[in-house]
């Protein structure tokens, strides 16, 4: 009973932050700070750290599911709450950057334009699925309803994984066009 509440008491919560976070980034992506009379300078330094901050998460997803398979719970659980951490700050980075610099654009011709469009729309996709599985992941393994827990871990992760991953590849692919 009181695992079942515990998910019950963040129902809502969950439900209310999966789709205030994507409304509010779409909306800040498209607010320029210039635009409003702020005198800032593009954050052009940020995009290689949040990449690197993706692949730091993929990593520490790896790292949580071996810790877990090792029967290491505590382990598991710090590596899995750094890279919650992570995702929060990449997405704080990416809003930044974006309130402050012009969105660049692709310049790859041919069939490499095609895969960097479809990595770049799955990868955005999933970054909104995923929002609501980590959150009930991560609460059902609060609620220490761990059967729940690992059930939709086995889909959270490979998802996680793909986003924070394609998350590094979208950015190596379109680093060559950024303007310094």
């Amino acid at each position: 009973m009181e695992n079942r509440s515990l998910e019950q008491k963040y129902n809502k919560l969950i439900i209310a932050v999966s789709i205030l976070i994507p409304i509010v980034v779409a909306i800040l992506f498209g607010v320029k700070l210039k635009d409003f009379g702020f005198n800032v300078e593009p954050l052009s330094f940020l995009p290689p750290i949040y990449a690197t901050t993706n692949g730091i998460t993929a990593l520490l997803l790896i790292a949580g599911v071996v810790a877990i398979k090792n029967g290491k719970r505590k382990l598991h659980e710090r590596f899995l709450t750094a890279a919650i951490a992570l995702s929060v700050a990449f997405l704080v980075m990416y809003v930044a950057y974006h309130m402050t610099s012009d969105s660049t654009k692709f310049g790859g011709e041919g069939a490499i334009r095609y895969v960097y469009f479809f990595i770049l729309v799955t990868h955005i996709v999933l970054s909104i699925v995923i929002i609501p599985m980590v959150l009930i992941t991560y609460v059902r393994a609060l609620g220490q309803a761990f059967d729940k827990h690992k059930k939709i871990a086995k889909i959270t992760f490979p998802i996680w994984l793909y986003v924070a991953v394609t998350g590094v590849v979208v950015y190596l692919m379109i680093s060559p066009y950024y303007v310094y």
